[in-house]
């Protein structure tokens, strides 16, 4: 859980205000980081990027799909028996789901300590998030102005009219204000 100091904290640091934050957490999180079952950060392992990073073709990682989190560990774990940098690095984590491929433009010195400071809590995922918008000047000054459609677009995708984000983001972004 983040606390409204936290959320306070990180809107300041990040100079965007707290309503955006508040928003952008809640549309990309839905108010979880961590798997209320078994209490582990929630992931989503991508085979495709596992394969194009490690080079292996073949392994119970390889049928991943959109699964709960047994499977995503599952997938995970055996890719990560395999290979754990690229495991760790071929998968999104936490509240705001960021790719451990982002750990060096994120600042970190390695995927692991990435993973390191996601895993010690929510607070901190919700920090990888907003620091990949800071890190991508396009998507940073659609949140600045907030341009939901294209904050929407380049931190979810092409597709991201199909779950609604940026929709969801003015929605929230009012309700937070």
């Amino acid at each position: 859980m983040i606390t409204d100091q936290q959320y306070k904290n990180l809107a300041t640091e990040f100079g965007i205000a707290i309503s955006k934050v508040k928003a952008i957490d809640y549309v990309e999180s839905n108010g979880h980081g961590f798997d209320p079952i078994t209490k582990k950060i929630i992931i989503q392992f991508e085979p495709r990027y596992f394969k194009r990073i490690s080079q292996l073709l073949t392994g119970l990682w390889a049928s991943n799909s959109v699964e709960g989190q047994a499977r995503e560990w599952q997938a995970f774990n055996d890719a990560y028996k395999r290979n754990p940098k690229a495991a760790m690095e071929s998968t999104s984590i936490g509240r705001m789901q960021v790719m451990g491929e982002h750990w060096q433009r994120l600042g970190f010195k390695s995927v692991g300590q990435m993973w390191d400071f996601a895993k010690d809590s929510e607070a901190n995922q919700l920090w990888l998030g907003l620091k990949f918008i800071e890190t991508d000047a396009r998507l940073f000054q659609a949140v600045k102005v907030w341009e939901t459609k294209k904050v929407a677009y380049y931190y979810n995708g092409k597709n991201y009219w199909l779950l609604g984000y940026d929709k969801k983001l003015t929605r929230y972004e009012i309700k937070f204000r």
